[in-house]
This record gives structure tokens, C-alpha cells and sequence, in this order.
């Protein structure tokens, strides 16, 4: 027989499951950071790992067809300065907040504060230095001419598209996978 009574365990059972998706949580979050991209990933790096490449590439041939003035030039080369440094000084952020986790995964009883302290002050940093880099491209942008707003314009769009066809195209294989399950789950009854 169980000593803790029906109302006892329900508050236990609640405190025990909130523990546990927090542990959860943050493990899948540094799980997600392990296999992250690259050193070369960018903005655009996700789940095929050659974001950094194709964004940098299509950046260069974007800086080539604006035909930038020297002013021009010189924000557009402090915005891919900052964009690179601020890349690089996130990556070293998760590189360090795995490496808390683990140490921290190794105490017989976790301290759920730091852990989620931790986590904020990496999702704290992270947004600092996206907004760095956001400033430094606003910048860049701000001083382009209506010739030149209307090319990135243009391309903004097209990769904007080309996002939504992904997400559509996974959304209809996600459906597909879901009914294909659903199908078969009565048969195997």
C-alpha cells in the first residue's frame, strides 16, 4: 500500500512530470544544437546543413548586382562582419551551454533553476545578436537606393516563396504519412 494519499500524489505526480519536460525540453534543445549546422551554416541553415554556403553565395551574387557606391560598400561589408561574428560567437554560446549541460546532467539530482537559467541567458544572448546583425543589415538596406530596395526586394520574395512551397510540400507529405497511419492502425487491431 501506497502511505502517500490520492490528493498527496496528484501534486507530486504534477511536480515530477514538470521536471521531467523540462529536462526534456533542454535536452532535445542541446540535442538540436550537437548536430546543429556547420561552421559554415548561416541564417538560412537548417536541416541540410548547407544554409551558410547558399546564403553567403547568394549574398555575393546579390552585393555583385547592386553595384554598391563606396558608402554603399562599406555598410554592406560591416553588415557580413557582423552577421559572420555574431555567427560565430553563437556558436561558441552552444558549444558552451552543451558543455554546462553535461556537467550538469552528471549531479544525482538535477537543479532545474540553473538549467533553466541557462537557458535563458542563451536565448537572451541569441536574440542580442540577432538583433546586432539585423541593425547592421537595416543599415545596409536603409542606405540603398529604390533601384536597388526593389532587387532585394525581389529576392527577399523569391526565397520567401520558395520557403512556402517547402513548407507546403512537407505539410502534404506529413498528411500523407498521418493518414497511411491512421489507415493501418485498424488493421493491426
Amino acid at each position: 500500500m501506497n502511505a502517500l494519499s490520492p490528493t498527496t500524489r496528484s501534486p507530486l505526480r504534477f511536480v515530477t512530470a514538470a521536471a521531467a519536460a523540462l529536462a526534456l525540453s533542454l535536452g532535445a534543445y542541446a540535442a538540436g544544437t550537437q548536430s546543429g549546422p556547420g561552421p559554415d551554416a548561416g541564417p538560412a541553415a537548417g536541416w541540410h546543413h548547407h544554409g551558410g554556403f547558399m546564403m553567403e553565395k547568394q549574398l555575393a551574387d546579390l552585393h555583385t548586382r547592386l553595384k554598391l557606391t563606396r558608402d554603399q560598400d562599406k555598410l554592406w561589408q560591416s553588415a557580413l562582419d557582423t552577421m559572420k561574428r555574431d555567427r560565430a560567437a553563437a556558436r561558441v554560446d552552444r558549444e558552451k551551454i552543451q558543455a554546462q549541460l553535461k556537467t550538469m546532467m552528471q549531479q544525482p539530482i538535477l537543479d532545474m533553476n540553473a538549467l533553466h537559467a541557462a537557458h535563458m541567458q542563451t536565448q537572451q544572448d541569441g536574440a542580442r545578436l540577432r538583433e546586432e546583425t539585423a541593425t547592421a543589415w537595416l543599415a545596409a538596406y536603409n542606405a540603398l537606393d529604390d533601384q536597388q530596395k526593389t532587387m532585394v526586394s525581389d529576392m527577399f520574395k523569391q526565397r520567401f516563396s520558395r520557403m512556402e512551397s517547402i513548407r507546403e510540400h512537407m505539410h502534404k507529405r506529413w498528411e500523407q504519412r498521418q493518414g497511411a497511419a491512421s489507415e493501418a492502425a485498424p488493421a493491426n487491431q
